[in-house]
């Protein structure tokens, strides 16, 4: 199981709420979550499903916001 962390414009509870159909579709249900606390607003998604970096961040952009893969 592999963790995959992004930067994301994801930044509000209601941010979430538009992107969550889109990241429970692709990632699954309670396999992502967004830290808004944090500046960077930083995107965890917890891999069970051998996805690549880009389809994930694929997925945020069809929500309407933008990924970056974090190093």
């Amino acid at each position: 199981m592999e963790t995959l962390k992004f930067k994301t414009t994801i930044k509000c509870s209601g941010c979430i709420a538009k992107a969550t159909p889109f990241l429970d579709e692709k990632v699954g249900k309670d396999n992502w979550e967004v830290d808004v606390q944090n500046p960077e607003k930083v995107l965890t998604v917890v891999n069970d499903n051998n996805l690549t970096e880009d389809e994930v961040i694929k997925a945020v952009q069809e929500a309407g916001f933008k990924a970056e893969k974090v190093n």
